[in-house]
């Protein structure tokens, strides 16, 4: 078994980083080589703007190489409650905004060529429970209405050929895609740099300073100033940025992927081959990888630290959250076993705007892969002067009480979800 991510491991690095001493003023800094950075300095750097990524780590390291490969349309939330919280208009504004993350995602990957296993398949949302399904058709009902007439509601016999596990029924979502997350991040920092971005790896921002609107950010490579600073580290933003961190909850969630299936294990797992989700508070999600592997996902502890302890950890959880939905699988090889943190929100609502000289865009809250790309590109086109298409514009973000980057509370929150399972 490897503990790496699958993305990072089936993937091209990134070859194009810069070398040497970084230097130089430029009129955006972007901290953070992931989906949200790299596609706001592609969309910058096409409008000619001059741009430099600064990656801590190495491109794609984060939350973008460490996720389950889905690119789902829909909301954090059911529509009904997210209506309810954010009004009618602002909701569907965000669950459009979703579906037209993926298509951004499509666009581009066509523009840029990048081969990266793109596919439209659908997502099923899955009723663990008879009530569950009961709060699916009421939350369909006025979703299909409103907002999106592409769904569908499908019954426990319908599910016989998209499943081979049993719930109570299930809602589809038909935009939803998927695609290899490593070779779609590598692909985007080459068209980043295709169209003169530049892109330095192991760049950590240790300092950041702003008069007058320069900002001067000092890095473990060198010193550089810019116009524009972009924030995109999501659940890996560091101290010096301490007003999202006050706002971000970082959160792990744990990834097994299996060997790969037979035809006739495939056939038995998942025939229909769509992204799956189940509807427990602390839940699963899965699909098959590009090479038939089940890769298979959730919260299978929370903690704030992926490390190869604790996501052996997560990985034994996982797998038996498996083998009880697929028993068919009982015992099978286990080849990759990460995790990695996402970028939770107290609300579970996306965030992307502008703060005291900072533009940012994070919080995606477990539905990163797809939005994150479209933020990043619509912060680049404010910068830019550019209609501003945020769905969150303006929009409240309040401090986490008592949250200062390190959430202590985790297994208190764990604990509760694990209650509402019970007994919901």
């Amino acid at each position: 078994m490897k503990f790496v991510s699958y993305w990072h491991d089936t993937a091209p690095r990134f070859a194009g980083a810069a070398q040497g001493p970084v230097h130089g003023h430029y009129d955006v800094a972007v901290i953070g080589g992931g989906f949200t950075g790299l596609a706001a300095a592609r969309q910058l750097a096409k409008a000619g703007a001059k741009v430099i990524v600064l990656e801590a780590e190495h491109v794609g390291f984060g939350a973008s190489g460490r996720n389950g490969g889905h690119l789902n349309n829909g909301l954090a939330h059911s529509y009904l409650a997210a209506k309810s919280e954010l009004g009618k208009e602002r909701a569907i504004a965000l669950y459009k905004s979703l579906d037209d993350s993926i298509d951004t995602i499509e666009s581009i990957i066509a523009e840029e060529g990048i081969n990266c296993n793109f596919r439209r398949a659908g997502k099923l949302k899955l009723a663990s429970k008879p009530k569950h399904f009961e709060a699916l058709v009421r939350n369909f009902e006025a979703l299909h209405r409103e907002c999106d007439p592409e769904t569908a509601l499908m019954t426990p016999e319908d599910l016989k050929s998209e499943v081979g596990a049993p719930f109570h029924g299930a809602m589809l979502s038909k935009k939803s895609a998927m695609m290899h997350m490593g070779r779609y991040v590598a692909g985007l920092a080459e068209a980043a740099t295709r169209h003169g971005a530049t892109i330095v790896e192991a760049a950590t921002v240790t300092a950041h300073q702003a008069n007058n609107g320069l900002h001067s950010l000092q890095t473990a490579r060198g010193t550089v100033t810019a116009a524009n600073v972009i924030v995109a580290t999501g659940a890996y933003t560091t101290k010096n940025f301490s007003w999202f961190r006050r706002r971000i909850i970082p959160i792990c969630s744990f990834i097994i992927a299996t060997r790969p299936l037979t035809d006739n294990e495939l056939h038995s797992v998942m025939p229909g081959n769509r992204t799956c989700v189940n509807t427990m508070n602390v839940g699963n999600y899965w699909r098959l990888s590009p090479d038939n592997r089940l890769i298979f996902g959730g919260r299978a502890r929370f903690s704030a630290v992926s490390d190869q302890r604790s996501d052996e950890l997560g990985g034994v959880i996982l797998r038996q959250s498996m083998e009880r939905l697929f028993p068919q699988l009982t015992g099978i090889d286990i080849d990759y076993c990460w995790g990695g943190a996402i970028d939770m929100t107290a609300d579970r609502f996306p965030r992307a705007g502008f703060h005291d000289g900072l533009w940012y865009a994070m919080g995606y809250s477990g539905h990163g892969a797809q939005l994150s790309t479209h933020l990043g590109m619509i912060v680049a086109d404010a910068i830019l002067g550019r209609a501003d298409r945020n769905p969150m514009r303006n929009y409240p973000w309040n401090a986490v009480p008592g949250h200062f980057g390190k959430p202590w509370f985790l297994p208190l929150v764990g604990q509760y979800y694990k209650m509402l399972d019970r007994f919901q």
